[in-house]
């Protein structure tokens, strides 16, 4: 749940007399003040031309993104629309309508055979990460860019070791920008990375629907190096590096969920291909769970350092734990809604202008039982690195099924024949 939330229970709670109190109370209000007592564990600070607006000069979707970043906001919107066809005269007059179009090229790209989200979905959350990310409060102080501006696929930023494997997805980037473009419609960069990203989280099983913006300004000037988080960092070092970029805690621990998709390529290439957890390609919180070791973890899953620093800190680990909880689906995913608006807008300074196509969006798949689960587990049990494991791990990246796959297991030895079509 939102942190607001829990602050004003623990307010309620701080008046109880002792008289009322239970076992264990003392210990769980002196965690629960201890965090109200940190004010940006999960942080309300205005970003943008928010913190010179006056409220009676916002715009209904500034508005509404104000209350978002205050905790009071809900970040998730269900709103649908049949969109005009493209070019009509009605279609000319929303400014969201050809999103649709291009988000129905980006879905066709996103959602694998198998239910799963493919890799161009992965890197399109990976890509909105990594844009957005080279903003902090430092470097803005001192007139530097950085944030959600297009500049990653548009300068040499992304040639840094960090933007390793986004290259490609860079290029469909600049496909949709230049295609779009001339057609006669002035897409931005920035807005092209950013929609990818929400996207991609809802065609991801069990994703939320975060509500998404249109409206940003490219900037073709590279941000700031080394903003972006490390797989080696210690948790002191994490927190306070996204402190810097307004973001708490909380959200932080939200925000590094999006790693129950991936399979890594570059941080060990000796396991290139190998996930984060059990489930690659479906945005559950197994993820959670398995980095903090509550939940069966087969050899194939691999662990960053930085993650499981994070699992076990005093200020990320209670709300790890909540996330790796049986119904802990619901309370993640309205937190990393809100913390990627947050991430989503930093270095944007015109919030106000802004306009919200979330309507654009697909629908969330509220449930998902891959078929071809067997199959994935006969896999993850082993940690060989042979040619056909080496297919496997392409098929899941491609959100290919496994249905069409014939397993032996023989002395952690995978052996795997595809079935002709």
């Amino acid at each position: 749940m939102l942190w607001s939330n829990i602050i004003t229970t623990s307010v309620v709670l701080a008046g109880v007399p002792s008289a009322l109190g239970y076992p264990g109370m003392g210990e769980q209000m002196a965690e629960i003040m201890s965090r109200q007592s940190d004010s940006d564990f999960d942080s309300t600070e205005l970003i943008g031309d928010l913190l010179t607006v006056p409220d009676n000069k916002l715009t209904p979707t500034a508005a509404d993104i104000k209350k978002i970043l205050t905790g009071q906001g809900n970040p998730e919107s269900t709103v649908s629309w049949s969109a005009p066809k493209l070019g009509s005269a009605a279609c000319k007059k929303d400014t969201c309508c050809v999103w649709q179009y291009i988000v129905n090229d980006m879905v066709a790209d996103f959602r694998g055979k198998s239910g799963r989200c493919t890799l161009w979905a992965r890197k399109s959350v990976r890509l909105g990460f990594h844009d957005a990310g080279t903003w902090s409060k430092t470097t803005a102080a001192q007139g530097l860019p950085g944030g959600a501006d297009g500049s990653l696929c548009s300068t040499d930023e992304i040639n840094r070791p960090d933007n390793n494997g986004l290259q490609d997805i860079c290029q469909k980037v600049n496909g949709w920008y230049d295609s779009w473009n001339k057609k006669g419609y002035p897409v931005t960069r920035a807005d092209i990375i950013q929609m990818a990203a929400t996207v991609a989280t809802v065609v991801c099983p069990l994703g939320p629907r975060v509500k998404s913006y249109v409206g940003r300004v490219d900037v073709a000037k590279a941000g700031p190096p080394n903003l972006l988080p490390g797989v080696d960092q210690s948790a002191d070092d994490l927190i306070a590096l996204f402190r810097d970029k307004t973001i708490g805690p909380h959200s932080l621990t939200a925000l590094v969920g999006a790693h129950t998709t991936s399979q890594q390529f570059f941080v060990n290439t000796t396991r290139a291909g190998d996930p984060q957890d059990s489930t690659p390609g479906v945005w559950d919180v197994l993820f959670y769970g398995q980095t903090l070791g509550t939940k069966p973890t087969p050899p194939r899953v691999f662990k960053f350092n930085s993650d499981i620093a994070l699992s076990q800190h005093p200020q990320t680990a209670p709300e790890w734990k909540k996330f790796a909880t049986a119904g802990g689906q619901q309370d993640w995913n309205e937190d990393f809604a809100a913390g990627y608006i947050r991430l989503s807008l930093l270095g944007v300074n015109n919030i106000n202008s802004l306009t919200e196509c979330t309507k654009v969006l697909p629908g969330r798949t509220g449930g998902f039982t891959p078929n071809d689960q067997s199959n994935l587990d006969k896999w993850l049990k082993t940690d060989d690195q042979s040619a056909t494991a080496k297919k496997i791990s392409n098929a899941l990246h491609g959100g290919e099924s496994l249905l069409g796959w014939l397993f032996s297991l023989v002395g952690g030895i995978l052996g795997g024949l595809k079935k002709s079509a």
